[in-house]
């Protein structure tokens, strides 16, 4: 059985971090950036490679700006 690799990009300019993504993620790959987007908000940003590609992410948010991707994680 493979196993699923997932990464995501996320619309940092139309992010209003309201972290519904951070808390949603099983594998705890996303954080709040410490910086500011272009409308004055911290916004979500994928701190490191464990994503598993769940979408838990992208089904939370309220703005729809997650989208997810997945691959077979090369063995």
């Amino acid at each position: 059985m493979a196993t699923i690799k997932g990464t995501v990009e996320i619309n940092i300019d139309l992010c209003k971090g309201c972290e519904l993504c951070v808390v949603a993620c099983p594998q705890k790959c996303l954080e709040l950036a410490p910086t500011l987007n272009i409308k004055g908000y911290r916004y979500a940003r994928l701190k490191d490679d464990t994503c598993t590609g769940c979408v838990n992410c992208a089904i939370v948010c309220p703005d729809c700006v997650i989208t997810v991707y997945r691959q077979a994680k090369a063995k």
